[in-house]
């Protein structure tokens, strides 16, 4: 008898643990090379019809959402400026500048002019024109831009540049006419973005980071920078923070993709891969990011984090894996368009709350089948000792 009882115990706990619940580790997110793009160092958008402006070296790209590629502003008028530099873009989403009585025109392009005179070149929407939209001086060079999408700087266009060690921020209107925000910000450098109103005390600041410290910085209307976190990074040039983003509403509920651009750089720890990186909304929910979190990127490896404010931020890693990528520019988003609308079933009501209760439904859903499995194998253990004990009274 205990031969059959060894045996069918066996078989009882392998049951048990072949259908019993279990825990699922996966791996963290990881960047997707998504499409090759000649010399590409930025990427932003979408426009109106869903596609990314993607800036290469002096030219410029639309792709849409299936991947598809094609020049943009390539004809007699069009964008050829700036060879090799890092003239970041900005796409505009059509804010009205009150103060100007005017408003920027829906998916034009707006690009850093790094040669003199220094300013901003426009593209029209239709990249039939460019031309220079303002000249900018007080800065040694421009690093960064950034469309206010929340009023806060009135939807005018913010530039950052360099003078010393202190970092100018411009703004423009829609009339190309140029007001200096502060002189004396901290270093900053690289895809700058403005914050929305679920980021917490620092809702409408312009937010920046400097690559060489590490730190995160919100410079405000009135031109007051805050450092609104540290995050733990590689610091340094070619290494350390370079963009920031905003998670966009819809886009965990809907659906959609954020986007990077991978720099190829020759002779570099990080040579990059020339192409566009991007996570899916999956992804970056299963990391435990949220709509209105920021995303930040370090240049060298394109590591990524995000960070979360009310009246204190916190950090929560996104991708840790090290890759040989060269991140640089913004860090764009795309969000699905919603699903067509359903008449819903009308929903059945029950006096008196439900016929089972939910812990009981959830202990069943969970544990229903293995109790019935090893039920079932202890009948059979009992059975057969019953029989083992008639064969030995004989």
């Amino acid at each position: 008898m205990l031969k059959y009882l060894g045996r069918l115990g066996a078989a009882v706990a392998a049951a048990w643990l072949a259908l019993a619940p279990a825990s699922i580790v996966a791996a963290g997110p990881a960047w997707e090379q998504w499409q090759t793009v000649k010399g590409i160092f930025d990427v932003d958008g979408p426009r109106s019809d869903g596609s990314l402006l993607v800036a290469g070296s002096a030219a410029l790209y639309l792709v849409d959402a299936g991947g598809n590629q094609m020049p943009f502003a390539r004809g007699p008028g069009g964008y050829r400026e700036d060879p090799g530099t890092e003239a970041y873009v900005a796409v505009s989403h059509g804010g009205k500048v009150g103060a100007a009585g005017c408003s920027f025109t829906p998916d034009e392009t707006f690009i850093l002019r790094l040669h003199v005179p220094m300013g901003i070149t426009r593209v029209t929407a239709s990249g039939e024109d460019s031309g220079s939209f303002a000249n900018l001086t007080g800065a040694t060079t421009l690093n960064g831009l950034a469309f206010d999408t929340t009023g806060s700087f009135d939807h005018r266009l913010l530039v950052s540049g360099p003078n010393g060690t202190k970092t100018v921020i411009f703004a423009l209107d829609c009339a190309g006419a140029v007001t200096v925000v502060t002189r004396s910000a901290p270093q900053l450098e690289g895809g700058l973005a403005v914050a929305p109103s679920t980021f917490g005390r620092f809702a409408g600041d312009l937010i920046a980071a400097d690559e060489l410290s590490g730190k995160i910085y919100a410079i405000d209307p009135a031109g007051k920078a805050t450092q609104i976190a540290k995050p733990a990074l590689p610091t340094g040039g070619d290494i350390g923070v370079e963009s920031v983003g905003f998670v966009p509403a819809g886009f965990l509920t809907r659906g959609g993709f954020a986007y990077y651009a991978d720099r190829a750089t020759a002779n570099n720890p990080h040579p990059g891969s020339d192409s566009i990186l991007r996570l899916s909304s999956a992804d970056l929910g299963a990391a435990g990011v949220q709509e209105g979190d920021m995303l930040v990127a370090t240049e060298g490896g394109a590591a990524l984090l995000a960070v979360r404010c009310t009246n204190d931020c916190s950090v929560i890693p996104v991708v840790t894996t090290p890759t040989k990528a060269h991140g640089e520019g913004h860090i764009a988003f795309s969000v699905n368009a919603p699903s067509p609308s359903t008449t819903p079933r009308p929903a059945v009501a029950h006096a008196g709350g439900p016929l089972v209760a939910p812990g009981v439904v959830d202990f069943i859903g969970t544990w229903g089948v293995p109790i019935g499995v090893a039920a079932v194998l202890l009948a059979l253990v009992a059975g057969l000792g019953v029989r083992a004990l008639r064969r030995r009274a004989r």
